[in-house]
């Protein structure tokens, strides 16, 4: 029984074979992105665990400073060489960008101490290769000149005009396939006058080692495991806002799928009535019902892991471009599947396979045969089922205001988000069945009337389609903004807190003369003193900085909430600034007292709060006439900043100054190139959120168009009708392109308020619990315009197809074949 019953219901493909198409793009689209994002997730939660890896050797140790951007003295490594520490070997990193735009980083290896390492150390030898080709190669994995277009041998021009190379393609297993270039330290050093290392590695040291190399060490350095667990903490909203995305376009991809199963059960039911009539059981249905769903369900799974590897594959090195930017991190780029991501996507895709096929099975097997064998008659019940649906979302946003009354976190955010588009995306069919439907009992003209009430029937089969292309423009508009908000909040407050010309980092014996020589010249209108250093804390790193009394240092400071007088009251008393970040996690307002560890002890008042955008780490801001002064100025940096009147010869007085105090290239920076660096880096930064919303948009989309394509036989009858009626095929076409363009626009116009109240919980809990930011909310009509427009004329042009091939088949031949 179970072999005839499953070919009469196989064959249903045969006579529509773009339906094996819908069903499996569905399902393997959204499991391709969310294998794709998991991938990207886990492989760099993989590389921050492996820490550092300098050839195919992975140096468990590091030296590096206290305090970040301070170096290693090159006079410490020759003691320590000097002590018997042969397992040790320093290291540069020079961060430039190349001519045509790419930021790349240097890391310059001395490649006398790595064959050092390599005789002693037989047993853990470093990739030899690399080190024969000489002083002058630099080395880079495949994947990264793949990803850049280098070819072997080519010498790459830097922004500056000064060339590296020529560069050695080796393959990522010998130096790591992160986002570094390679070389001997000299290449470094001829590009950078700065002195010292970045760090040192070690290698396998046993614990007497590690304390008789600690006791040599002076108080400055840190000798640490090059596990970089602190990765962990500062990337994970990262990761997790990509997780998200990824999981949004899997739902969207299970409602494509979900439209596709109802749509053929609704096709075949008359098939099923028959087989019923004659005697076939709901039990053999199920069976072989059953495992069709299987057959998809593998399918997809396999199709949608081999899908996202590539997908993951592509994307890589932009995420480990940010990554480094960001936070330093050296991510492989090359990926490779791992078990757990296709575990992980089955668990994911039997659940949503369950919720997608479980109603189109249970409704099948459950209508009685003779209602069954009503061509189509299903359709009919739609109403009912679109009103349940409405009962559903109403009961969803009754969750969702709780949910929001509740205290507020990041997995609060991402709740209220599913929760609104879920929501959303069942009210959606009601409301076009309802509109459609008065409207149609409006209006006398009769092809009008049709034309309504045709497309309120047509949502039985691309209802669920448009609940996916809405959540899709939804989730894109509310992306859209929260980017551009962000982008505008970030880009203003750089240029408010960039309040100085040129920044330098001299050296603190020499930082007050600096400042007076700036002082002393007739181009500079001020200049600035301000001292840094850090302090570990219940809350984790917090950056301590100073200021001076200058109104243009009041006016660089972004102030989000302050108490009364809060300037005289930070530089006469006991008084603090509070990064916004640091000011959520302690929950203070201005005029409360907050404690921090030694030497700063209880009893400081918070005089204000400041924003703070784009810094991973908490910040206070104390008065430089603090009494910690002395401590901060004993174990702290310094950094100089100078204002130029309007129309000074900046190049000029930099190039004196350098002179003046020889000072390193790496040490003076301006204000053009800061501003430019962030903004390059963010723009980074979102573009792989950019992307996957693109692709989830895409899906949606896709959806639409392949659903209206597979009911061609289901409408074959009705076009036959009325062309027979007098209607041309021209008319035809356009009603049967204006109804999917009506249902596209009704999803849009519906989409863009859900879309903004989106934004409005991404950037007012999401991103504020995420990295303690927040800001207020920009809107941009234009680009809401170019995004609805883009997608309904795309739209409108594949819902043109179907249509065409329908009415090019004769009306006699449609007619009988819809019998």
């Amino acid at each position: 029984m179970y072999v005839p019953v499953a070919k009469a219901l196989f064959g249903h493909y045969r006579r529509h074979p773009f339906q094996v198409l819908l069903v499996w793009l569905g399902l393997t689209l959204g499991v391709a992105l969310l294998v794709g994002v998991m991938s990207i997730n886990q492989h760099a939660q993989d590389s921050y665990q492996k820490g550092a890896s300098l050839f195919t050797n992975p140096f468990p140790y590091v030296l590096h400073h206290r305090e970040r951007g301070k170096r290693v003295d090159e006079p410490l490594y020759i003691s320590m060489r000097r002590a018997g520490f042969n397992q040790c070997v320093p290291v540069d990193i020079y961060r430039t960008s190349t001519q045509d735009g790419h930021d790349i980083q240097l890391m310059g290896v001395d490649t006398v101490a790595m064959f050092a390492f390599n005789v002693a150390n037989p047993d853990s030898v470093a990739a030899e290769q690399p080190l024969r080709d000489g002083f002058t190669t630099q080395w880079v994995s495949t994947e990264l000149a793949n990803h850049l277009g280098w070819v072997d041998g080519q010498k790459i021009t830097l922004k500056d005009g000064n060339k590296i190379g020529p560069i050695k393609l080796v393959e990522g297993g010998q130096i790591g396939s992160g986002t570094r270039i390679f070389g001997d330290m000299s290449i470094i050093r001829g590009l950078s006058d700065h002195d010292g290392f970045k760090l040192i590695y070690c290698g396998v040291m046993d614990k007497a080692e590690r304390d008789a190399l600690r006791d040599v060490l002076p108080s400055t350095i840190t000798l640490s495991r090059t596990e970089t667990a602190q990765l962990g903490p500062l990337t994970r909203a990262f990761h997790l806002n990509l997780f998200a995305m990824g999981l949004l376009a899997f739902v969207v991809g299970l409602f494509i799928f979900y439209q596709a199963i109802s749509l053929s059960m609704a096709q075949r039911q008359p098939l099923v009535g028959l087989m019923r009539e004659l005697g076939v059981g709901r039990k053999s249905l199920a069976w072989v019902v059953s495992l069709e769903m299987l057959i998809w369900l593998f399918m997809g799974l396999i199709g949608g892991n081999i899908a996202g590897l590539i997908l993951a594959q592509k994307l890589m090195p932009t995420v480990a471009t940010t990554l480094s930017d960001l936070y330093g991190a050296n991510v492989d780029l090359t990926l490779n599947w791992q078990w757990e991501w296709g575990f992980y996507s089955f668990l994911l895709g039997v659940c949503g396979f369950a919720l997608a096929s479980g109603w189109p099975l249970y409704r099948l097997l459950t209508t009685p045969p003779a209602r069954l064998s009503k061509r189509m008659s299903l359709v009919r019940f739609s109403g009912r089922e679109f009103s349940w649906q409405a009962i559903v979302a109403s009961l969803f946003i009754v969750i969702a205001m709780l949910v929001y009354s509740a205290p507020q976190s990041q997995a609060q955010g991402f709740t209220l988000i599913a929760l609104i588009l879920i929501s959303g995306g069942l009210f959606l069919p009601f409301m076009m069945w309802k509109c459609f439907l008065l409207l149609s009992e409006k209006i006398k003209i009769a092809r009008l009337r049709w034309f309504l009430s045709d497309a309120s029937a047509s949502l039985s089969y691309r209802g669920i389609a448009a609940m996916a292309f809405m959540m899709a423009i939804a989730t894109n508009i509310g992306m859209e903004t929260m980017v551009g908000s962000f982008r505008t909040t970030t880009e203003n407050w750089l240029q408010q807190r960039l309040a100085a010309d040129i920044y330098v980092k001299p050296e603190k014996a020499v930082a007050q003369q600096l400042s007076d020589w700036l002082e002393q010249q007739d181009e500079v209108k001020r200049s600035l003193v301000q001292w840094r250093h850090e302090i570990d804390t219940a809350q984790g790193i917090v950056e301590i900085h100073t200021i001076g009394t200058s109104a243009e240092e009041r006016e660089a400071l972004a102030i989000k909430v302050a108490a009364p007088d809060y300037w005289n009251h930070l530089h006469q008393g006991k008084s603090m600034m509070l990064s916004e970040s640091l000011a959520l996690k302690f929950d203070a307002q201005p005029g409360d007292s907050i404690a921090l560890p030694a030497p700063f002890g209880d009893g400081w008042k918070v005089a204000g709060i400041y924003f703070d955008y784009g810094n991973p780490y908490s910040q206070v801001i104390v008065s430089n006439r603090s009494s910690l002064i002395p401590w901060i100025q004993d174990a702290g940096r310094v950094g100089v900043a100078a204002l130029f009147n309007e129309g000074a010869n900046e190049e000029a007085l930099v190039d004196g100054m350098r002179k003046q105090f020889n000072l390193q290239e790496t040490q003076v920076s301006n204000q053009r190139d800061i501003l430019a660096t962030a903004m390059r880096i963010f723009d980074r930064t979102f573009l792989v959120t950019d992307t996957l919303c693109t692709l989830t948009l895409i899906i949606a989309i896709c959806g639409l168009f392949f659903s209206t394509l597979a009911t061609e036989l289901s409408r074959q009858r009705q076009y036959a009708l009325l062309r027979y009626m007098g209607i041309s095929g021209r008319e035809l076409a356009f009603l049967g392109g204006g109804q999917l363009m009506l249902i596209g626009l009704f999803s849009a116009l519906f989409a863009l308020p859900l879309g903004l109240v989106i934004a409005e919980v991404l950037i007012n809990i999401v991103l504020k619990y995420s990295f303690g930011w927040t800001m207020s909310v920009s809107y941009f009509p234009a680009s809401y315009l170019i995004t609805l427009g883009g997608s309904l004329l795309t739209l409108l042009l594949a819902g043109c197809w179907p249509v065409w091939r329908l009415i090019k088949r004769s009306a006699i031949l449609s007619l009988r074949e819809a019998q």
